[in-house]
């Protein structure tokens, strides 16, 4: 039986790499590669995928191609990419304030939401109003961009009342 020269030369190329390497470098390489590879979904590049770009050049999400600039008692509404709870606006409150009997907790987390009429990206803060109990109106859970906990700046999981009760709204900074 004749051995092909394709089969040759693969053959010659694994005795060769056989003849250098041993079976517990192979194994550490190997090993190695497993722990890392859980790390890769963690990296803001694994996200970049996320959207399709439009003519402004930014990746649009699933929420920034419905999102609206006209109702912001909606949870469509352009600002509230990243907002997790109930909103102020339907609470008694606003955009910018909490409601009446509410204060606003003493950290933020962020979002980047494209304004659907400009098509540009802001940056935007939000934060908890904690001190009495989620009025149960208006909850919306976006998670447009929604990082780890491992970047708890820019995550809307946490609650940040920070000692007082649970946060019954969100506005916008």
């Amino acid at each position: 039986m004749s051995k092909s020269l394709l089969d040759g030369k693969f053959e010659g190329a694994l005795r060769q790499m056989a003849g250098r390497t041993s079976r517990r470098g192979l194994l550490s390489r190997l090993g190695a590669v497993l722990v890392a590879a859980p790390v890769f979904p963690v990296l803001p590049v694994s996200r970049a995928w996320a959207g399709t770009k439009d003519r402004s050049g930014h990746a649009k999400t699933e929420f920034a191609r419905h999102a609206q600039t006209s109702d912001d008692t909606l949870c469509d509404y352009w600002r509230y990419c990243a907002i997790d709870g109930s909103l102020c606006t339907c609470c008694g409150g606003g955009v910018h304030t909490c409601p009446p009997g509410t204060e606003p907790s003493p950290t933020s987390w962020v979002g980047t939401c494209i304004n659907p009429d400009d098509g540009r990206a802001y940056l935007v803060a939000y934060r908890d109003c904690c001190g009495t109990a989620d009025c149960g109106r208006c909850a919306c859970d976006n998670t447009d961009r929604a990082t780890e906990t491992s970047h708890p700046q820019t995550n809307n999981d946490i609650i940040w009342c920070l000692g007082s009760l649970h946060g019954s709204a969100f506005y916008v900074r």
